[in-house]
């Protein structure tokens, strides 16, 4: 920006001192010589006094023409042509001086009907002078340019230097930095988004704490509520029914499951993005979350397949993938048909890229309801409309993004971002 802002001054610089300094220059050439031939006039009319004081009452010279007053105001080098009346003619023609050597410059002046004067010097002395005038135009005219720049760089410093430090500090804002910033720099404007950002700050950090302590008592609550659960769970498992003891397993080992759910994802909660994660195995992480579903298909009479390269993976959290791909499989329980698959792969051409795509073999997504899937609150089932919204938000928060990739029959995409060395390429593409 700041080199945007001092162009366009220079440019404004420049072609005004253009527009001015042309004209200027050429008025400078043209005084000069106007000086120049207004001092030869000047000359010429003090001769013409001269040569008029030697005439006699019939207005004409007697003898000789004295030339001992008019010699000093010939100019150095410059030659003067007297043509006066005499009794003997008509006119008679003096001339006194050298001619001029090169270019010269002529002035003439008449005196009546018999006498004129006309005086010739060389024009180097005025070109010469022309062109100091034109030179002095021209540095007045270089140092209004370095003005001009000057002012513009200082300008630009003055705008880009305090717009630069509020991208910054939006920046800063944006990665968990709320540190009031007290600088301000004099520029209306940008010190009311300064104070406004400082607002910004104090607010959204008071809302993650606030969120942040109910993420942990919600948490709190619900390991509680939980252990309450398992503790009769553990009454069931010394019942003497084989079949109750098995359901009150199993029901323990989801109580678990849930219970370390909810620790990793407050735990998650309170971590920065997926760059500082350890790479986990995509697909292993997936192979829980299918085993859980895979009774439910059954009961529908449909199937659950995981396929994909075991050996693929990405720095994200566990529990946020699997609780995405569990959304993402509810989904197509509820609304799909036919065979379920999630299919774990590289893309193609994009090394640092791992996609999970979950699809079924119903008749898909409508048309008008395709662009509002994720929308928090949007169902067109009857049911609340959040599960699609959270499943992206999960997502998103690992850096990844999730994507309704084809519409009929409905495929979901989960891109998870990782580095090209987390990810193998295979020998063919999955099935």
């Amino acid at each position: 920006m700041r080199r945007r802002i001092l162009l366009a001054i220079l440019a404004v610089v420049v072609l005004t001192a253009l527009v001015l300094g042309l004209p200027l220059t050429y008025t400078a050439w043209l005084w000069v010589e106007d000086i120049t031939r207004n001092g030869l006039q000047d000359r010429l009319n003090r001769i013409a006094v001269e040569v008029v004081a030697q005439e006699g009452q019939r207005g004409i010279v007697e003898g000789p023409l004295d030339v001992r007053a008019i010699q000093p105001l010939i100019p150095d080098g410059g030659r003067l042509t007297v043509v006066y009346p005499t009794p003997l003619d008509n006119a008679s023609r003096l001339d006194i001086g050298a001619p001029p050597i090169g270019p010269s410059l002529a002035e003439s002046l008449s005196m009546g009907t018999s006498g004129s004067l006309r005086i010739e010097v060389s024009s180097a002395d005025m070109r010469r002078l022309q062109r100091q005038a034109v030179g002095a135009v021209g540095l007045v005219v270089l140092g209004s340019i370095a003005a001009g720049a000057g002012v513009g760089v200082l300008t630009a410093r003055r705008l880009a230097d305090p717009l630069r430090d509020v991208a910054a500090r939006a920046a800063r804002l944006a990665l968990g930095d709320f540190r009031p910033d007290p600088r301000r720099h004099g520029i209306a404007e940008l010190d009311r988004v300064s104070d406004v950002l400082d607002s910004a700050t104090v607010e959204i950090a008071g809302r993650l704490q606030r969120e942040h302590s109910l993420a942990a008592d919600v948490s709190h609550q619900l390991r509680s509520r939980l252990t309450a659960v398992r503790l009769h769970l553990d009454e069931l498992s010394v019942h003497p029914d084989p079949a109750v003891v098995g359901e009150a397993e199993q029901a323990m080992a989801q109580v678990d499951r849930l219970t370390t759910a909810i620790d990793d994802l407050v735990r998650a909660s309170r971590t920065d993005g997926a760059a500082a994660r350890t790479p986990v195995a995509v697909l292993a992480e997936l192979t829980g979350v299918v085993g859980e579903w895979e009774p439910a298909f059954a009961d529908a009479g449909r199937a659950l397949r995981l396929a994909g390269d075991p050996e693929l993976r990405a720095p994200v959290t566990g529990t946020r993938l699997r609780e995405a791909v569990s959304v993402l499989i509810d989904n197509a329980l509820g609304h799909g048909d036919g065979a379920c698959t999630v299919t774990v792969r590289p893309i193609r051409g994009e090394r640092g890229t791992v996609c999970v795509e979950v699809r079924d073999e119903g008749g898909g997504i409508s048309d008008e309801l395709a662009p509002h899937v994720f929308d928090r609150g949007f169902s067109a089932a009857g049911s609340t409309g959040v599960g699609l919204a959270l499943a992206r938000a999960l997502v998103e928060a690992d850096g990844g993004r999730l994507e309704l990739q084809r519409r009929r029959p409905a495929v979901f995409t989960l891109f998870l971002r990782t580095v090209p060395e987390f990810v193998r390429a295979p020998a063919e593409e999955p099935r």
